[in-house]
Formats: C-alpha cells, structure tokens, sequence
C-alpha cells in the first residue's frame, strides 16, 4: 500500500466480505486486522484482497505478527529492482538530464541533444516507474485512486509532452523529460527512506522478538538435553547457566541469583531471584546457575503476550485517523479534478497548452495522501513502542489517545500503592476469648485461600507453632466484605466491619482498639461466630506503602492531575495511607460495585478517568474507567479490563504512561497538521503556476519522510525521575 487512499480501499473489499464485522488496515505496519463473529476463510480475505490489486499473506505464526515490508518490496515484481538500488539507477539515469539545468545556474548554458534525454527519460519512466503504472492502473480498475495514480499521470504527461514536442521539431524545443524523471526518481528515494523508517518505528517489536531463545536445556531424569524452544512441556525443568537467556515462564525449583528484565519490565537493574519466585521467558540470568520448572509456553508466555499487545496496539487505529479516512476517501478524485480544472483554466486564460500541462502535472504530483495516511500510525508505532521499552504496555490506540485527557486517576489501595504482602500486626480478642484460640479460628477459616491476608494469617500461626484445626468446610467469598465458613462445627464469619454489620454482630466491646490500630494505617477483620452473633475479635494487617508511592502521587499532582483513593478497607487505615501519599480525596469500605459507580459518576461530573488496579475486584472499575491501568503483578481478570498494563508494580510508571501518551498526541496532531496544510499551500501554488513539477515532486516525498521523522523523535522519550 503506497498511501491512505490504498487503506481506505483494502478496508472497503474486506468489510464486504461475508462474515466479516469489522476491519482495521494499518499503513505503516502494512497490516489488515479483521474480526468476525464467525469462522471466516483466509483464502476469501486474499482473494478479496486480490481483486483491489494487492496480495495477502498470513502474519508469521512464531511471533504473532510480519515485519513491517518496505512499500516497494511488496508492489515490485521481480523482475524489478526495489529499494535503494531503484532509487541509484534511476538517480544515474536522471543526473544528465537536470545537469543543464543546474549548469545553467553557475551561467554555463548547455542542453543535451533531446534524442539523448529521450533515451535516459524512458528506462525511468517505464521500467523503474512501471511500479506507478502497476498500481495506478489496479486501483482505477477498483474504480479507486491512490499516490500511484496521480504520479503515473503526472509523469506520463510531462513525458507525453516532451515526447510530442521532439518529434513535432523546431530549433532546440524545451522538453520535460527532466521533470517525470526527477519526480520518479525523488518519489523512489522518498519511499525507500519512508520504508526505513518504518522500519525503525517497528523496533520495539523486533527488540523483543529477539529476546526469544530458539533452545532449552532440559534435565530429564539424570541428564540434560538441548531441545528446540517448541519441544519445551509444562512442568519441565530448564537449567540456565550464568549468562544465559531464561527459555521460559517458570519457577525457580533450586539456586538463586539477579536476574535482569529490562527489556521486558523496564526495570534498569537486576533484580534477586530465589528459590519459589516467578521468572520470566527472555530475561538474562546473572550469576547463579537456575533450576526452573516451567509454567507457561508458547503463546502463553508472558513475552508473547507482551508482543501481541504491542502489535495488537500499533495495528490499531486510534479515534482520530478517521477523520483522516473520510478525508482521504475523496482526496485523490479531488486532486483529479483540481488538475484538470488547473489544465482548463491555464489554457483557456491563456492559450498556452504547455504551459497548461505542466501546471496540472506540478497539481498531481505535489499532492500526497501518504502524508495524511502516516501522519497517526507512524505516532503510535513510536509511542507505544517507547513505552513498551520501559513496562508500559498499551493495549489499543484508544487509550494512548484517551490518556492525554485524563484530568483524574483513581488508585486502589492493597497492591497497589502497597506492597501487598500484610503481616498480621495485632490480635486483639473479645472478653472471655483466648488470643491463641482466636488465631487457630482464623488461620482455619484462611486455609487454602490464596488471599494476601489469609497468607499473613497462616504465617502467623505457623511462628507461633499453633495446632492446625480441622480444614474449613463450606466455605464461601463474600466479594469485598469477607468469608463465610464452618469450622468444627459453628459457622465462623471473617471480614469487614461492613460484613459485621450485615450480619448483626456487634464489634462496640473492642471498637476503641480497633480506631486506635486504624489511626496506625492498619486494616482491621473480625473474626464472628455467625449462630450466635457473637464477635470473638479482630486481626489486624499492615502492609508496607511502595517507596515509589509517594513520588507517584507528586509527578501526577505536577502534571495537573487529581487523585483518588478509592478501597475496601477501613475508612482509618485508608485516611493514614491517604495522608502518608498526599492523596487529595480517600473513599474507604467499597466494594467492587461501589469503586465502578464511583468512577461513572466522576465520568458524568466531566473527568476523564484512570483507575489504576490489580485485582479481581478493580477489575468493574477499570472497565469503567476511560482508562483502565492494570499492575502485571496483579490478576490476569485485571489485566484484561485495563487499556494499558504496567509490567512492573511501580505507580511511578503511571505518571510516565500519561506522559508518552501526551507526548504521542502531540506528535500526532502536529504531523496531522503539517499533512493537511501542505497540501492546502502546495496544491494551490501548482495550481497558479508557482511550482515547477520537480519542486513539487521533491516537497511529495519529503511530506512522507519528515511526517515519519517527526514520529521518530518520540523515540527520545524516557520516563522522568529514577
């Protein structure tokens, strides 16, 4: 595709295709994302594909996704040259011809003979500009128009004329070979440096492409064996020297050491490793020989999921680009018109039928709807790229356009701002309720849940070496309040000071110590015996706030935005944490509902609004968000509702995701205007004569490049602090 005009085309074949719902074709990564409820062929896609005059292939099942190709690899034939080779014959068969003209500037007045022009002007007109021809002729015949067409007329018009007045003779006829060589030439060069370009907007996806090992070695029984990465089974034991790349998801089952994930987390330093933790396929162990036992393969792992939001990302098209695709589906025709308009008008004014045709040459061959194709996928192809170099992963182009909005951005608490890893801080139990029996109650209430406070329960009773209780039975989550369970026989209530209330208990006798542990920033659960309403008494968890936290709330406060805690724990513990961050409004005791309501609510009072997550129960909430930012070291419930994850559980990074989305927009809408207001100046200025055909066909391909350029610099963009 050599321009949006060509999207738009491909866009329209493959929405008629039966079954199809809905269709997105990105120019820059020259890529078709289709969706359909319903099983669709490819081979119907292709041939749909085929009739608008482009061929289809499928992404590259390793990755997920092909390489961005240069435009002129993919339109060329074989028999062809592509690239920068096209672009060197062509500029050695124009040089002769625009060397009078420059000679003609020092005051050498020289012309070469016009049968010497004539046999230099043709190899480029219609052997290395056949490519024009080629695709210029596929989209008339779809009754379509693109870059190609209107530089196939140009061109053909500047030669058909030079061609008419050399062999119509005359003492040393001005001819115009010049002007179509030099435009196909700097049309060449333009694409080729644009596909370049391209090429480097893509590099986030190949950086991480590479980080996939193409072997493992696995211990099976006493030995070890090399297999390909694709032989690799879940629960084998991988064993990674010093040095090497990690080949898989997994655990570490023996050894420790630093392991470094920067190019997967953005984490600039390595980090420790042990027996029991998590590491990460395509991550650098340090200097510890590993023992992993793999836990996820294939397209399950996390770099492939990473890729695959990325991809899915840069394939996307954000809100913006469609006021683009409306423009561009009436650009070509409109160019036509203006040239032929400009070829009356010159000639009817002034007689002058030359004259005439070159002007509405200069008029199709300055007008380019590459530039206005480019102008927003060239930005997000940088932007989220960028940002996946350092842990931020934007899901889709929408929320990188909807971040540069958001005027609020609302926090969960545990995990979140917090480490969340509780310990248990305090017991406290009711009159005539030994302490120790309390904890066995509440360490079996907590058996088998995975719940961070049911962990700090059962780590506690283990220090103090309490005898088990028999296992719960009947046991049931009670979504942002609690658990319902029966132990020994009495059914045992374990939660909030919300669920108490529900359930009738009263918490009065120990409520002073409860104020006075949630003063401290500790949240509090009561332990209740349910049958008789009786509270037994309560448990109390603190849980370190991040040492980036703080830092977090003060780069969101500088770029003016305001924030929100919004939890499910006490209204005390949540008010000491608020304080501690500089959290400019804390609401406490929500439950999942309650934090999604909140969020609509502030929608309709005129904020846009990040919720920022990583559980199950953020999960409505960052649905409900305008965008949803979801820590990786969350749920994968929560990863899914969230536009944009952070591959690492920093708040800082999401400052830093706002930030390149405001960086991103910008770039977009300067590269927008600078599309639209060149061709608004340029057409017009071929239009009135004031633009020789080579000017024009220079200011085309430089339009392209430098809309591409300018997406590039975001490349330079690196999260501010640490």
């Amino acid at each position: 595709m050599s321009c949006a005009s060509c999207v738009g085309r491909v866009e329209r074949v493959l929405a008629a295709v039966p079954g199809v719902d809905k269709v997105s074709v990105n120019l820059a990564t020259e890529m078709a994302r289709v969706e359909s409820a319903q099983p669709v062929e490819f081979a119907m896609l292709a041939r749909a594909i085929d009739k608008a005059g482009f061929q289809a292939s499928l992404p590259a099942p390793a990755s997920g996704s092909a390489p961005a190709p240069s435009a002129a690899a993919t339109s060329a034939p074989v028999w062809l040259p592509a690239g920068g080779q096209a672009v060197a014959l062509a500029a050695l068969f124009s040089l002769p011809l625009v060397l009078p003209m420059l000679l003609d500037l020092a005051g050498v007045h020289w012309m070469l003979d016009g049968r010497l022009q004539w046999l230099l002007a043709t190899p480029v007109q219609f052997w290395l500009g056949a490519r024009f021809y080629r695709a210029g002729w596929l989209a008339a015949r779809a009754r379509s128009g693109n870059m190609d067409l209107l530089v196939a007329l140009g061109t053909s018009a500047a030669y058909g004329l030079s061609v008419y007045l050399l062999l119509a003779g005359g003492a040393m006829p001005h001819l115009y070979f010049e002007a179509s060589s030099v435009v196909i030439t700097l049309v060449l060069l333009g694409k080729w440096l644009e596909a370049r370009a391209k090429r480097q907007t893509a590099a986030a996806i190949r950086a991480l492409q590479t980080l996939r090992p193409e072997s493992a070695r696995v211990r099976r029984g006493a030995q070890e064996v090399e297999v390909a990465i694709a032989e690799v089974r879940l629960d084998d034991l991988i064993v990674v020297r010093p040095g090497e790349r990690i080949a898989a998801d997994g655990v570490i089952a023996e050894g420790a050491s630093h392991v470094d994930e920067a190019l997967i987390t953005g984490e600039s330093l390595p980090v420790a490793r042990h027996v029991g933790e998590r590491v990460t396929g395509g991550a650098i162990n340090g200097e510890g020989l590993l023992l992993v036992r793999v836990t996820a393969i294939g397209t399950e792992s996390t770099l492939s999921r990473i890729i695959r939001l990325v991809e899915d990302a840069q394939a996307a098209k954000a809100p913006v680009q469609h006021l683009v695709d409306r423009v561009s589906a009436v650009f070509v025709p409109v160019v036509l018109v203006l040239a032929l308009l400009t070829f009356g008008g010159w000639w009817w004014g002034g007689g002058d039928a030359e004259r005439a045709i070159i002007n509405a040459v200069a008029v199709l061959v300055i007008a380019c709807p590459c530039a206005l194709g480019l102008a927003t996928p060239a930005a997000i192809m940088a932007g989220t790229g960028v940002a996946a170099r350092y842990g931020i992963l934007i899901k889709d182009a929408e929320a990188l356009e909807l971040a540069h909005r958001i005027t609020t951005v609302a926090f969960d608490k545990t995990g979140t701002l917090t480490e969340g890893q509780p310990s248990l801080a305090a017991l406290a139990a009711a009159p005539g309720v030994d302490e120790t029996r309390l904890l066995q109650l509440a360490a079996a209430v907590q058996h088998g849940s995975e719940h961070a406070l049911a962990r700090a329960v059962r780590q506690a009773a283990e220090a103090r070496a309490l005898v088990a209780l028999e296992a719960a039975a009947g046991s049931s989550a009670l979504p942002g309040r609690g658990i319902a369970t029966t132990v020994a026989g009495t059914r045992l209530l374990l939660g909030s000071t919300r669920l108490m209330r529900e359930q009738g208990v009263s918490v009065q006798v120990l409520s002073a110590r409860a104020a006075e542990l949630e003063r401290a920033g500790h949240t509090i659960s009561w332990l209740a015996d349910a049958d008789a309403h009786q509270l037994l008494g309560l448990l109390a968890f603190g849980d370190r706030i991040k040492p980036q936290a703080q830092a977090a709330i003060a780069a969101l406060h500088a770029l003016g935005i305001q924030t929100l805690l919004l939890t499910g724990d006490n209204q005390g513990s949540a008010d000491a944490v608020g304080r501690q961050l500089g959290v400019r409004r804390v609401i406490a005791n929500m439950l999942p509902a309650d934090k999604a309501n909140t969020v609509a609510a502030l929608k309709e009072a005129g904020a846009t609004v990040a919720m920022v997550g990583d559980g199950i129960n953020d999960a409505p909430a960052l649905a409900a968000a305008d965008v949803g930012i979801a820590m990786s070291s969350g749920t994968d419930v929560a990863m899914h509702a969230a536009g944009i994850t952070l591959m690492r559980g920093d708040p800082a990074l999401v400052a830093a995701a706002i930030s390149i989305s405001r960086r991103s927009y910008r770039k977009i809408r300067q590269n927008l205007f600078w599309a639209f207001i060149y061709n608004l100046i340029g057409i017009p200025l071929a239009a009135f004569g004031m633009l020789n055909p080579i000017v024009a066909g220079g200011a085309m391909a430089l339009s392209s490049v430098s809309v591409i350029s300018n997406a590039l610099l975001l490349r330079r963009w690196k999260p501010e602090g640490p």
